[in-house]
């Protein structure tokens, strides 16, 4: 495994589940504004709490190399939530859609550099 490849991946793996695990503490320590936002959205305050449990089942999927399913089933969750938030907010006219896809953007480096690091390519033939 390339040094430089390793830790660029454990630097931005490490800044996206942090960005992760804060959010998670948004939705629990401050339910009440996330409600405000999350109902100028449309959305229903109800799935506050399911999806910081999602969320913190996700940095645990990334974070451990268990499941290799799960874990890109937790980059693909993640990148579907980026997506539809960034679309709600960009609908309501916040101008917080911005910060969904720089969060999508992170991830997706991860993502990448993870493949490079820990799945084996495919034998063709």
């Amino acid at each position: 495994m390339n040094k430089k490849n390793k830790i660029i991946y454990y630097a931005v793996t490490g800044l996206f589940s942090a960005h992760m695990l804060m959010t998670v503490g948004m939705y629990i320590f401050r339910t009440e504004m996330v409600a405000e936002v999350f109902s100028t959205l449309g959305v229903s305050a109800s799935v506050i709490y399911p999806l910081a449990a999602a969320k913190v089942l996700g940095i645990i999927a990334i974070l451990t190399n268990k499941s290799q399913l799960l874990k890109e089933m937790a980059y693909a969750g993640f990148a579907l939530d980026f997506i539809l938030a960034s679309g709600a907010h960009f609908i309501a006219g916040d101008g917080s859609g911005f910060y969904p896809l720089v969060a999508l953007v992170i991830m997706g480096i991860s993502y990448i550099y993870h493949r490079k690091l820990f799945v084996t390519a495919e034998k063709v033939g």
